[in-house]
């Protein structure tokens, strides 16, 4: 698992078609009580084990802030 704390903008050099997958969103205190948005990821449907979690990431309250300007920016 990994925590973000800042994201950096960075421009693709090429775009390509990627692959829908399910997600969840869990809402995290840690032991510190810093809290966190969680996004989990599981693969694609015929993946090996279905259902399992592929990828997950925290984003810190500054991480969400600026992922919501941005988004708001681009869309």
């Amino acid at each position: 698992m990994a925590v973000v704390r800042e994201f950096e903008r960075k421009d693709l050099d090429r775009n390509s078609k990627h692959s829908e997958v399910d997600a969840t969103i869990s809402l995290v205190e840690d032991e510190t009580g810093e809290k966190f948005i969680q996004i989990d990821t599981y693969g694609s449907k015929t993946r090996a084990i279905p259902g399992k979690v592929s990828q997950s990431l925290r984003l810190s309250k500054s991480a969400y802030d600026q992922l919501v300007s941005e988004g708001g920016k681009h869309f």
